[in-house]
């Protein structure tokens, strides 16, 4: 009597032992199916995709400085504060710089009044120029008068037919004459020497409006440099400039960080670039913002490791030797709307793909070239 109840259970459990059988079939042909599906995946698609979490937000930040000293006499912003381009940054006391721009423009006008006084000097010169020309026309030509009457008196007096002092008479005044026309010529090589002077100082003049005109527009340039404009759109970022403060040329007052141009710097390792080109798709997740998924574009590859731009690149050829695996910095551009750029500060931390899959047949063709290439 004891036996009947195991007899009875035994061809149930045989059911459930052929059921747990047949599943566990289907299963392994799932998971087999699966295995094969994504071992496929894999060799047409994964293996391309390189993954590095060593990645972050990037913006080249525009450091503005003052060109000139004096004092801050305005500062209309602060930090965090978003800026358009051609917003009034900064304000330099202006006063010292306004009068330089007015001593320039005493001395451009002072140079033009030069210039107006040496064009009426040339004026004068040429006037003398011109009438001891004519003086010089006159003596010639009473020089050559008392020539010929000096010639024409030698034979009458040699004859007898005039007097003896006549002739003398004649003579003296053809030597005065001849006097008259050497002081002439003297005189108007004198004005022609003026002439040339005084053309030459209206050329001096005109260099000196040039020079003061420069000055004059070096010190408007200064006067208008009081004023620092912001180049950029962006948002202002560790300001340390106050009213009443001192400043200097080249003195850091601000930086501006173009929130709207940011990037992404990811840093991947050397065995991971060989299939990495510009244009290849990117898909970006960022540990501020869990579950959201941004995507971008390899816009560059940075032509060495970051070790070889270091500022102290280490020195392998020295010493004991230890192969580190280097990474290689690379640029990419991120697609994010307004509201997400609020968050995309530069700094963050970033978990980036990159589908390589389109330069998968690179590799051959470089073992191709080279193959070729083989003496």
């Amino acid at each position: 009597m004891t036996t009947q109840p195991d007899q009875i259970s035994e061809p149930g459990n045989g059911a459930r032992k052929r059921l747990f059988g047949r599943v566990a079939i289907v299963a392994a042909l799932l998971g087999g199916a699966y295995g094969i599906y994504a071992y496929v995946g894999y060799l047409n698609h994964g293996q391309y995709v390189q993954s590095t979490d060593d990645a972050y937000v990037k913006a080249d930040g525009i450091t503005v400085s003052s060109k000139l000293s004096g004092y801050v006499r305005t500062v209309k912003v602060g930090d965090n504060q978003p800026v358009k381009a051609g917003d009034l940054l900064v304000e330099v006391d202006p006063t010292d710089y306004r009068i330089k721009v007015i001593q320039a423009n005493a001395q451009e006008n002072l140079a033009r009044a030069g210039e107006a006084l040496n064009r009426a000097g040339i004026t004068e010169a040429e006037a003398g120029v011109a009438q001891a020309q004519a003086a010089l026309v006159t003596a010639q030509r009473d020089l050559a008068f008392l020539t010929g009457e000096v010639a024409r008196y030698r034979p009458l007096v040699a004859a007898g037919s005039e007097p003896k002092q006549t002739l003398d008479q004649l003579s003296s005044n053809r030597d005065k004459a001849a006097a008259t026309v050497a002081a002439q010529q003297a005189s108007l090589a004198a004005a022609k020497g003026k002439l040339a002077a005084a053309r030459a100082q209206l050329g001096q003049t005109g260099a000196q409006i040039e020079a003061a005109r420069a000055q004059a527009d070096a010190a408007r340039t200064d006067l208008a440099t009081t004023k620092l404009i912001a180049p950029v759109p962006g948002t202002i970022a560790s300001s340390s400039v106050r009213i009443g403060q001192f400043v200097q040329p080249g003195q850091r007052l601000l930086t501006i960080v173009p929130v709207q141009a940011i990037y992404v710097e990811a840093n991947f390792k050397e065995t991971q670039i060989g299939l990495m080109r510009p244009g290849q798709p990117a898909t970006i997740e960022v540990d501020a913002l869990p579950g959201v998924e941004f995507h971008g574009t390899v816009d560059s590859v940075t032509p060495g490791t970051g070790a070889t731009f270091s500022l102290i690149p280490p020195q392998n050829a020295t010493g004991n030797f230890t192969k580190i695996v280097q990474r290689v910095p690379v640029r990419i551009r991120i697609n994010a709307g307004a509201e997400a750029r609020r968050v995309l500060v530069p700094g963050l931390s970033l978990k980036v793909d990159v589908d390589t899959v389109d330069a998968r047949g690179a590799i051959h063709q470089i073992h191709n070239e080279e193959t070729r290439t083989k003496p």
